[in-house]
């Protein structure tokens, strides 16, 4: 068997090929979109070597293969190239990020103030993660304004947010036993 090669060079005069082979500039919305989704795909990994409890780094297992499925959708042009069913978000993964939020949103106390992002490794790298899910969903909304993306898609990074500010605040209750409220009045 041939090893593959990790450089082929086709990418040094600035275009990179989606999934089809059509050729497009680095700096291509798509491109911006699939590179911040694997940007918080690397994160997500560093975030459950941190997290506490096994039940967490399993289900956040569940959400890095969905972020590679993103990847997928992300890098094919549907105009050119049918999208491979593991590459489409269901409804049913939308249900069950829907599902952990509920399930670890129900042991934390209500949310009154603004917290900072802050606590412990574990809370301040879901809050990273966080961040990061945040622009890659504002990006996907520019892709929106140019191509369609799929409304599922939208919505689970939308969720996916949701559920990393949920498991921030978990954690930080784990590791620190309270949250950091934002003073306003710190000058």
């Amino acid at each position: 068997m041939k090893k593959s090669l990790v450089y082929t060079g086709t990418g040094d005069k600035g275009t990179t090929s989606l999934v089809g082979g059509e050729r497009v500039s680095k700096a291509h919305q798509r491109i911006e979109c699939y590179g911040s989704t694997d940007e918080l795909n690397s994160f997500i990994g560093l975030l459950m070597d941190a997290v506490t409890e096994a039940s967490d780094k399993d289900f956040l297992g569940f959400i890095q293969h969905k972020m590679f499925s993103i990847g997928s959708y992300l890098a094919t042009d549907q105009t050119k190239k049918e999208l491979r069913i593991e590459s489409r978000i269901s409804e049913q993964t939308i249900e069950r990020i829907e599902k952990e939020i509920d399930k670890i949103d129900a042991t934390l106390p209500p949310l009154k103030t603004f917290i900072l992002p802050s606590g412990g490794r574990a809370t301040s790298l879901a809050h990273v993660c966080r961040t990061v899910c945040r622009r890659a969903e504002r990006q996907l909304y520019r892709l929106n304004e140019e191509v369609e993306v799929e409304e599922p898609v939208l919505i689970f990074i939308n969720r996916l947010s949701d559920y990393l500010f949920t498991l921030a605040r978990k954690e930080c209750l784990l590791l620190n036993g309270k949250e950091i409220s934002w003073d306003y009045t710190c000058i």
